[in-house]
């Protein structure tokens, strides 16, 4: 499973929808869609509001935080 799938996996557990997971999140809808198509990558500050959201819904963030580290990996290659 890549990032977006991930994301849009947890989203989805919790029962949100794209337009409140985004609101939720402090971002807007469009981010969320380029996030779940794999089109753009969460930055820092995305990633703590996140991990937020991960914890007030007792989801496993490390599953997201390695998918994402390892993106920024690549990308530093």
């Amino acid at each position: 499973m890549n990032l977006g799938d991930t994301i849009r996996f947890l989203r989805q557990k919790a029962l949100y929808t794209q337009e409140d997971f985004a609101k939720k999140l402090g971002v807007t809808l469009s981010t969320i869609n380029r996030w779940e198509l794999n089109k753009a990558k969460p930055n820092i500050k995305a990633m703590k509001a996140i991990k937020s959201f991960c914890e007030e819904n007792n989801f496993d963030f490390e599953i997201i935080e390695k998918d994402w580290l390892g993106y920024k990996e690549e990308k530093l290659k």
